[in-house]
Parts: structure tokens; sequence; C-alpha cells
């Protein structure tokens, strides 16, 4: 925490005080914004100077975020906090229908927003959300914990729902790593380096002093995900997603290659917006830019789709495919069974998630379901924090490579 006396001596006062206090909005509200940043603004405040509103701005931006897509929030929390002096009624229109911000969209950054202005506001709402806890749970000791990690997303309310998202977005992705061909110095290693061991010796003249070693190479396998999102699936498949943004944007994940798919009645491609930094605005981008959100579902047609345009454009031989869907298909099973072979064929392993196996009386009765079972390796369940662990402990275990075509009824993991 940044203290008044650490500041330069000309920054001293209202503006300093402000400027920090700015700099903390936006660290909670989710921004990267260290220390250094607000000391970087204060000093550029005292060089620029603040002849205007847009001044200001223009200063704080360009010390205080550094990625393009922190810009909406960024500009969110600029016309609430410098515009108005009372920061509770801008919170409160932001909240409302109209446009009493004037007509600039405000994403989905202006919920975390509020949450840093009111943290302890909990009865602002819209009317159509349901009544929210004081406190949300996760927030407090280990039972509490406890009980959000086996709380069924359908059944949340709207605070257990975003620290559901907050301890998703926590979840390190352990996944399998892969033998390949290539190989890399090691000390230690199992073979002899031959080729190494030739250019040493001819670069000393024919003596070696030391027999170099080398290992084999691994890489993080390939995933492939295709999701749900069919009005049955449509909080599962949102959730999910934040899950698959914490995947492909965390630190240990540099090499690791995510294809990712959603689909209702046809096939959408969103790799590359799960690639945003802001976890909200990634989700935001994937439901504005599909069409059949929360629709109806073919799963047979979609599967094809799939089989036939990106198959062999993608690194499947060697993939792990995670297919997210409730399986019931009611039409076109000839066609569900024969794509969801193909597949199998093309990948190294299908994982099933589905969030039916949340029952304990859960039996594989529905056709779609059965039609999908001969052709996957583990079915899992998917409906909260718990069966996501599940998950990677699932990915972080490699499947030796198996004949596709013959391959019997997998076995499925029953509901904690």
């Amino acid at each position: 925490m940044l203290s008044q006396s650490a500041l330069p001596p000309s920054a001293t006062g209202k503006l300093a005080e402000n400027v920090l206090h700015f700099s903390r909005l936006l660290r909670t509200a989710g921004l990267p914004v260290g220390t250094d940043r607000a000391l970087l603004a204060l000093q550029a405040l005292q060089v620029a100077g603040i002849a205007s509103r847009a001044e200001l701005h223009d200063v704080l931006q360009s010390c205080l975020i550094s990625r393009v897509e922190h810009r909406p929030l960024f500009e969110q929390a600029f016309h609430v906090f410098w515009r108005d002096p009372d920061l509770l009624q801008e919170a409160l229109r932001m909240l409302l229908p109209s446009t009493s911000l004037g007509r600039q969209s405000h994403g989905h950054g202006a919920r975390r927003l509020m949450d840093a202005l009111l943290p302890g506001e909990r009865s602002l709402r819209r009317p159509s959300e349901p009544r929210e806890e004081p406190a949300a749970p996760g927030e407090g000791g280990w039972s509490d914990r406890e009980r959000l990690r086996k709380l069924d997303f359908e059944s949340m309310s709207a605070a257990e729902y975003r620290a559901a998202q907050r301890c998703v977005s926590a979840l390190e992705p352990l996944l399998a790593r892969m033998i390949v061909r290539r190989e890399q110095p090691y000390r230690h290693g199992p073979r002899l380096d031959l080729r190494r061991l030739l250019r040493d010796c001819g670069r000393y003249g024919g003596d070696a002093a030391e027999l170099p070693r080398r290992v084999p190479r691994t890489r993080t396998e390939p995933l492939c995900v295709i999701v749900d999102i069919s009005g049955s699936m449509a909080r599962y498949s949102r959730m999910f997603l934040h899950f698959m943004h914490a995947m492909m944007n965390a630190a240990r994940a540099s090499d690791l290659r995510v294809s990712a798919f959603v689909f209702g009645t046809r096939l959408t491609p969103i790799a590359r917006a799960l690639r945003s930094r802001d976890p909200d605005e990634a989700v935001a981008s994937v439901t504005r830019h599909v069409a059949d959100w929360a629709g109806g579902t073919r799963i047979g047609a979609c599967l094809q789709e799939f089989n036939q345009h990106w198959v062999r454009r993608l690194p499947l031989a060697g993939a792990t495919v995670l297919l997210v869907t409730d399986g019931l298909e009611h039409a076109q099973i000839e066609l569900l069974a024969e794509q969801a072979q193909r597949l199998s064929r093309s990948c190294r392993r299908i994982l099933w998630l589905n969030p039916l196996l949340r029952y304990a009386a859960f039996e594989p009765k529905a056709r779609g379901i059965r039609a999908l079972l001969p052709h996957v390796e583990r079915l899992l369940p998917f409906h909260n924090i718990e069966s996501l662990e599940q998950l990677l402990v699932a990915l972080k275990t490699a499947a030796e490579p198996t004949a596709r075509a013959w391959r019997a009824k997998p076995a499925i993991v029953p509901c904690a």
C-alpha cells in the first residue's frame, strides 16, 4: 500500500490523494495497477499539468494502463470517479437500464467497477437479478469455501456465481506433457549427444572435456474444446468459458496450444476471443458474436462441420478433445454416432463433460448419450468447482494411444 510519505514533496495534497484512490480503485476492479504506476502518474502530472480534464485523462491513461483491452474499464472508472463527486449516485445510475451516463457502453466491467466503488453496498441490484447474500460465499471460512466447491452452478445466486468465477480463474492448468522426437541437452541424460561430442572434439583438437548427454524433449499436449451453448447448457457453458480463459492466459500455459469452439445450431471458433486478458470482456465477446447462444442444439451436424472443415487444420493427432454437452440429441442419431467415431479416430482421446452426472441416479438411457458413449475415453461430471478440479486431474494423466474403432464402453465417473 502506497503511503502519503512515499510521494514526491510537490505531489502532496488532494490531487495526490485522489490519484492514489483512483489507482486503488482500478486495482480492486481487476486491472494490474501497481505502486510504481501510481508514482509515475504523479510525476507525470507535475510535468504535464492538469489544465483540462482531457489532459488529466490522457496522463492517467498513459501511466496507469498498458494494454488496449484495459481501456473500456479505465474509461468507465475515470467517468465515474472524476466527473461526479457523488460516486454512490453515479454507481447507482450504472445499474439502471436507462442511459443515465450518456450513450457510451460500459460493458461487463461495470459490475466489477461497482463492487470496487461500493464494497459494502449489496442492496444495489437490477430488479431482474436475484437478491444477493450479505457476503459472497468463498470469502469467509473453510466451511463456506467447501460449500462453494460443491454447489451446482445452476443453483448459485449472483454473488455465489461471481465468487465461483474467481475460484475457477485461480485453478492451475496442470496438463500432461508428451515426449516428442527431438531431444535437448541435459547433463544427466540417458543418451550421448554424438553430434555435440564430435563438434567439441573438433574444437579442442580431438580431446573432449566431458561427454555431452541429451534427453527427450517434452511439450504440453494440444487441447481442443467443443462446448455446447444450447439453452440447457448456457449457464454451465459460461462458467466453462471462464475456466478456459484462465487456462489459456495462465503463466504456465505459455506452450499450450488450445483450439476452442462453441456450438448450438452451428459451429463457431472462439479461441481468438478468449485470448483477451480481461475474462469478462472475453466471455462477453463470445456471447456477442455467437448468434445461436442459448438456442437449440444440433450435435451431429456441428460435429460433422468440425470434421469436414477443422480436423485437418488443427494439431489433433496427439490432442485431447474436451466435449462439453449433455448429449440430448433427438434427431440424426446415426449421424451423431458416425461423426463421433470419425472424431475419435482423428485425436488421441475424447473426454466428455456432462452436467447430467450431477444426479446420483443418472443412467445413459437417452439415444444421443448412447450414441456418443462408445467413442469417448471417459465421461466426467461438470456442474461445480470440484468437478473442474477432477477434470484437471484427468488432463494431467496422459493416456496411451489405443485403437479407436473397437473401443469398449468407457468408464463413467459418478458425481461425488
